[in-house]
């Protein structure tokens, strides 16, 4: 009769076989795998936009009008000086009626203004990042500063695009090839049948800046005086990518 050390050394010799012995791979020919996959790229910004706006407040319209289109005038002439290769478009130009305040208890006769504010507003797009703080400074001796953002010009933000393709196209290749090792195949036999880049829905770009907003009422251009030049930090802009991969194992 067998011993009980003798049964326990043999059970113990076939758990210890049973867990050496690998398990065999699942079948994988013609298996068909989703693989999501993603493409991070960064690129200093080399372009500005800048939004400066005159803004007048009269009780005559015509002459709030005139003075805006003066400072407008002016400050086209000092930023086209001080950056001759910017490019500058009329972003708005509007006349509105100011109201007297609302007394208390409020009163039922017709609102009647009295006086008239009037703004332009002008942006000046630019890749001269270096004379910038100068630019600024030189529109703000007249004109307000509303708005200001940094980004890429179209040229270096295609290129840009073009590299968060590929990055996000390496980026399958490489998920692909750890697939196939846990698979235990070879990754040459691994052929890649539809590459959707769009199918996550990330790829729209940010919409247009807000509006500006309201600006202070500026001083007159005899009052104005030197403006120290402003600083600024250009940053960089960040373009991420998803795209989904439907890979077929031969």
């Amino acid at each position: 009769m067998m011993s009980r050390l003798a049964v326990t050394a043999i059970l113990c010799a076939g758990a210890g076989a049973a867990h050496a012995a690998a398990p065999a791979p699942l079948p994988s020919t013609g298996m068909l795998i989703v693989l999501p996959a993603t493409g991070t790229v960064r690129q200093a910004n080399d372009q500005v936009t800048v939004v400066m706006t005159a803004e007048e407040t009269s009780k005559d319209k015509a002459v709030a009008q005139s003075r805006v289109n003066l400072k407008m005038k002016q400050g086209l002439a000092l930023l086209k000086q001080a950056d001759p290769q910017a490019s500058l478009k009329t972003e708005s130009y509007s006349t509105y009626p100011v109201y007297p305040e609302q007394t208390n208890p409020p009163n039922t006769q017709p609102r009647v203004p009295n006086g008239w504010r009037v703004t332009q507003s002008l942006r000046v797009t630019t890749t001269n990042l270096a004379g910038l703080p100068k630019t600024v400074a030189a529109g703000q001796g007249v004109l307000g500063l509303s708005n200001l953002y940094f980004g890429l010009a179209p040229a270096t933000f295609q290129k840009l695009d073009d590299e968060r393709i590929a990055a996000t196209y390496a980026n399958l290749n490489q998920r692909v090839r750890a697939v196939a090792a846990a698979m235990g195949r070879d990754p040459a036999d691994a052929v890649v049948e539809v590459m959707d880049f769009e199918g996550s829905g990330n790829y729209a770009e940010r919409g247009a800046p807000a509006p500006p907003a309201p600006m202070a009422r500026a001083a007159s251009m005899s009052a104005a005086p030197a403006v120290e030049e402003p600083s600024f930090e250009p940053g960089e802009t960040t373009l991420n990518m998803r795209a989904v991969g439907k890979v077929r194992f031969k």
